[in-house]
């Protein structure tokens, strides 16, 4: 027989399906439970310019599982419009910095929620308000100040180049029309680990012949992950300033090493009226390895890490799989996710600057979780194109104790090394 309101009311508990309901269930029940949603903050992203389409949002989760951070932690635009929903002040809230705008979620998303517009649109309003992580802020004031977010010396730009064993040609220098413009970028030129990959490839274009000049000292960073990291103003004054200087000289390409550069030039700099024709190495070098002689056979196995700007950004997935597949004695295993759903290692987005912030809300880097996922393969070596990802994956070997199991190099590393380098 069923069980009313006014039979509980009576007892101190009844028993309804095996489930006992007591008087404090009562009141419960009694109570009409209105939920008024504060839409002010929904409101005020969805009225910024590249705020839009986080209104979209119909809940259909699609996103979550494809989010890297919530893999690792608990994330996902469908989560963020929920607590945006709710009343959550993203503009001042640690979630607003977590999203590495790897743009996988916008793969998958029906409604076409972009959340590679709406973070930047966001951390623009917060950067204004001063709300930015320590680390983060150090690197926007190191690019403002020396043109780079490492710190490094302007002058000391394309000191990397002496240790080359070959003429790297400096355009201001030169004087003259070239077929390439190498435009470096930061970490090729700074950190340790780029400048390996910076001296293979220059020793490369030099073996194959091929005309091109680097800008040195008169080169800026592109900006296009302090851009995505909220920072637009500082983006708009160094993509000006890099589009004068890139007036200056006469090229029919530019070559990037980074990426995060190639989206900058081809996606962003035309808006300033900055229109280049701009190439990524590995697309640039694979119909050209095999006129290479690589002598040196190099017996690996090699799994590769996609880069989100090269690939799932800009498109390029096969070129730097063609590289690797010329290299004598080679074996390319593919990762699970790899591709259109490769995994994020964790370093766009600002992610580069925001190790120590993202600790407290992973539970482990993206990298590392990457890492184990290449070491499930059996793979020798970890490849990798993007100047980010060699020192945060190295970091990663070691910290999750697979030291001796798994080296990362840049694929052009393993170019020079097959060449004799």
């Amino acid at each position: 027989m069923p069980v009313g309101k006014e039979q509980i009311r009576e007892k101190e508990s009844v028993v309804v399906d095996g489930i006992e309901l007591t008087r404090e269930w009562n009141r419960m029940f009694d109570q009409r439970i209105v939920v008024d949603y504060d839409t002010a903050f929904m409101d005020k992203i969805t009225s910024l310019d590249g705020g839009e389409s986080l209104g979209w949002c119909y809940q259909c989760a699609q996103c979550v599982p494809v989010c890297p951070v919530e893999i690792v932690g608990d994330y996902g635009p469908r989560k963020i419009y929920r607590k945006v929903q709710a009343g959550l002040d993203l503009f001042n809230d640690d979630d607003l910095w977590q999203c590495t705008t790897c743009m996988n979620c916008l793969r998958v998303c029906p409604k076409e929620v972009d959340m590679i517009q709406i973070m930047p649109a966001v951390r623009e309003e917060a950067v204004l308000e001063g709300y930015v992580p320590a680390e983060l802020q150090e690197a926007f004031e190191n690019t403002f100040e020396y043109g780079n977010p490492i710190g490094k010396s302007p002058r000391k730009r394309a000191d990397w180049a002496k240790e080359a064993e070959v003429e790297v040609p400096i355009m201001a220098q030169i004087k003259k029309p070239v077929d390439v413009l190498w435009f470096v970028e930061c970490y090729p030129a700074y950190h340790p680990r780029g400048k390996d990959a910076s001296l293979a490839l220059a020793r490369i274009l030099h073996t194959l012949g091929i005309d091109f000049g680097i800008l040195g000292v008169e080169e800026k960073c592109t900006c296009d992950s302090q851009r995505l990291a909220g920072e637009k103003g500082l983006f708009e004054e160094f993509a000006q300033e890099n589009i004068r200087t890139l007036k200056k000289y006469k090229f029919e390409k530019i070559l990037v090493t980074d990426p995060h550069a190639l989206n900058a030039f081809r996606n962003e700099y035309p808006t300033y009226g900055g229109e280049f024709d701009v190439i990524h190495y590995t697309t640039f070098l694979a119909p050209l390895v095999k006129s290479l002689k690589l002598k040196n056979k190099l017996n690996y196995k090699v799994t590769f890490h996609d880069p989100c700007y090269l690939g799932r950004r800009n498109g390029e997935f096969d070129a730097p799989r063609q590289m690797i597949e010329s290299i004598p004695d080679v074996q390319l295993i593919e990762m699970g996710r790899c591709r259109e759903n490769s995994y994020c290692c964790g370093g766009g987005g600002g992610g580069m600057w925001l190790d120590s912030f993202m600790a407290d809300h992973v539970i482990e880097r993206l990298s590392e979780r990457r890492v184990r996922e290449a070491v499930e393969t059996e793979a020798d070596v970890l490849a990798v194109c993007c100047p980010y990802e060699v020192s945060r994956f190295e970091d990663a070997v070691k910290s999750t104790g697979n030291e001796g199991k798994l080296i990362v190099r840049d694929i052009i590393e393993l170019v020079d090394g097959a060449m004799g380098g």
